[in-house]
């Protein structure tokens, strides 16, 4: 018997399996990679939320968690996951240049927001009225995070990689049996997969679809990442990641032609030199409707858990909420009433 099942290998799962081997605990993953959102994620760590220059919620706690957790898998994967990367906002207007200055006096920005003013020097981008710069920020490589994991789990014996049963799930009053393996607990980290899931299916994950391009562009020569209407993230090798697109009815992993043409009339819009598409993906992102992460247990089943719901900022919140959840199964921790799915158990109808 092992301690837990977990269900899903983004970086939902990733991030829960890591806090249960710092507590020394076992484990079996099933993953059959279905859920693209972690793997074609920008993995940009931002605790600014540039459209309105206002902090992204319990952003400094997040960060607290996330880059010593990203640190030390890098140790031990033996891989560069965590390029700090300044992000510039682009400035529009001369009011959104003062707007930008008047959030650097807000005490939760102050370490954040740059009170500089960034001139453009690139000329290959258009923007007449400067930058300003966020502070701490970086890029998580997701896709190679991912692979290497998978890896790691696959050399210890202790990944299942195909599609999740349910027909083969037992739940008992003292643990769950799935096939041969016999757990504690089990936890479904599966992503937007919620959706199909027949025990936490009653909870309100509406699923955005995200479609991100790579470029090609040897004359942009840009170093920082660079925010205007979409996102320019440096790759190296003179690549580009430009992104993203958020729509709310396709609920599909296929990227689509309308999202190319958005992203490169946003991108054109401010880009001055010429570029090549090489790549273009899809992924659909695990939102939900009041904006918070789904946490805790199954309103019936003692020994079934949740670790969703984390939008476009699963990379600052994994770790966090990782944590989180690990404490309330094992030391009796309180969730925080805005992440806990208790505050859905009204929509639950027993099958």
């Amino acid at each position: 018997m092992v301690d837990y099942l977990v269900v899903g290998l983004g970086l939902a799962g990733i991030s829960f399996c890591e806090t249960l081997e710092k507590h020394g605990k076992s484990y079996i993953v099933v993953s059959d990679d279905s859920q693209q959102a972690s793997v074609v994620a920008g993995g940009l760590y931002n605790p600014v939320i540039l459209k309105r220059f206002t902090l992204a919620w319990k952003a400094h706690e997040q960060l607290a968690v996330a880059l010593p957790f990203y640190s030390a898998l890098e140790k031990k994967l033996g891989v560069t996951l965590d390029y700090k990367l300044r992000v510039l906002r682009r400035f529009t207007s001369v009011e959104e240049q003062n707007n930008w200055f008047e959030a650097t006096d807000q005490p939760n920005l102050q370490s954040l927001l740059s009170t500089k003013l960034i001139p453009n020097s690139n000329p290959s981008l258009h923007a007449p009225y400067g930058y300003g710069e966020v502070l701490g920020t970086g890029r998580i490589d997701t896709a190679l995070l991912i692979a290497r994991y998978k890896q790691y789990l696959l050399e210890k014996k202790a990944l299942l990689n195909a599609s999740f049963d349910f027909d083969a799930l037992e739940v008992g009053e003292e643990n769950i049996r799935y096939g041969k393996v016999q757990a504690k607990h089990l936890v479904f980290a599966t992503g937007y997969g919620l959706t199909q899931n027949p025990y936490f299916g009653y909870l309100p994950l509406n699923g955005t679809k995200g479609e991100l391009l790579t470029i090609k562009a040897p004359a942009l020569q840009e170093e920082q990442v660079i925010k205007s209407s979409v996102f320019i993230i440096p790759l190296g090798g003179d690549a580009y990641r430009i992104g993203a697109t958020y729509k709310w009815q396709d609920k599909t992993n296929e990227p689509t032609p309308e999202a190319r043409s958005e992203l490169e009339t946003k991108l054109r819009s401010f880009l001055q030199c010429d570029y090549e598409v090489i790549r273009h993906v899809a992924g659909i992102r695990p939102t939900v409707a009041d904006r918070r992460p789904l946490l805790g247990r199954h309103p019936e089943y003692k020994k079934l858990f949740l670790l969703n719901g984390f939008g476009s900022r699963g990379v600052m919140i994994a770790p966090f909420a990782s944590d989180i959840l690990f404490k309330y199964i094992e030391k009796g921790g309180l969730i925080p009433a805005e992440m806990d799915v208790e505050r859905y158990k009204k929509r639950y109808q027993r099958p």
